[in-house]
């Protein structure tokens, strides 16, 4: 039987790559399509906005008017955890691809998991989710005696900056290196800054076009460098791990917290 899938933020472009996922599973069912209270879109045809063909199903405004095994939700922090308490109350997992969080609200998703299993990644691509497991190598054998930059580039609709798969780059290397993330990073140079520190992490962002989404973290040393770099060309990446992390969730997971590494088996 095929896992059911709900999608919320329908009506945005993350929302309609995953309904396009979706339907390339042989695994994977899409039976409830969300979008936000007050929405045009609420009634209309699913599959039609997707731009997949008519599908009979109509979208909706509420998870209450939703059908599912396993939520994707890719919107925004405050939907996200509105969603997230829904889903917890419900006993609904629940794979989460918003970025922004910050701190207090991180804490208040995180503690949903004690009632059912979540799977928040700031990255779904199988790729990045490799490249993080390459950075840890990359820092052990490299960190003590090169400088750590991370340049990141995204679309000009992107709200939040760095990209949260960026800071996860960072906090890769940090705590491969025995570093605090939040007292060593940098994220602006401007005017007379002075030497750099060696133990600081720059970040350095582009904003511009339709980029999906480019990473690269320089290891810079004195006589060579080495760059681990991911380019996504389509949204399609992020969408088919996101199904692919639904999928392993609708598998009996005990409540926690996961991560894209969990569902690929790249930790230890």
């Amino acid at each position: 039987m095929a896992v059911k899938i709900a999608i919320t933020g329908f009506g945005g472009r993350m929302g309609r790559a995953l309904a396009e996922a979706v339907a390339q599973s042989d695994m994977a069912e899409l039976t409830a399509a969300i979008v936000r209270p007050g929405s045009s879109l609420v009634g209309a045809d699913a599959g039609e906005v997707a731009g997949l063909g008519r599908n009979g199903l109509a979208i909706v405004d509420s998870l209450e008017a939703a059908d599912f095994d396993v939520l994707i939700d890719f919107t925004a922090p405050a939907a996200t955890l509105a969603n997230a308490a829904w889903c917890a109350d419900h006993g609904r997992p629940m794979v989460i691809g918003t970025t922004g969080f910050d701190t207090k609200q991180k804490a208040e998703l995180l503690s949903r998991a004690q009632k059912v299993p979540l799977c928040l990644a700031s990255n779904f691509s199988t790729g990045v989710n490799l490249c993080f497991n390459l950075l840890e190598t990359a820092a052990r054998v490299l960190g003590g005696d090169a400088d750590i930059e991370i340049v990141e580039a995204h679309h000009r609709h992107k709200v939040d900056a760095p990209s949260g798969t960026a800071l996860s780059m960072g906090e890769v290397v940090a705590d491969t290196l025995g570093r605090d993330l939040s007292q060593v990073a940098v994220f602006g140079r401007e005017g007379q800054t002075g030497a750099r520190e060696r133990d600081t992490i720059g970040f350095a962002t582009v904003r511009g076009g339709d980029v999906v989404g480019d990473h690269t973290v320089m290891f810079l040393a004195d006589g060579e460098r080495v760059e681990i770099t991911h380019k996504a060309s389509s949204r399609l990446a992020f969408a088919r791990g996101a199904v692919r992390a639904a999928l392993w969730l609708a598998g009996d997971r005990w409540p926690g917290h996961y991560d894209m590494r969990d569902v690929l088996g790249l930790k230890g």
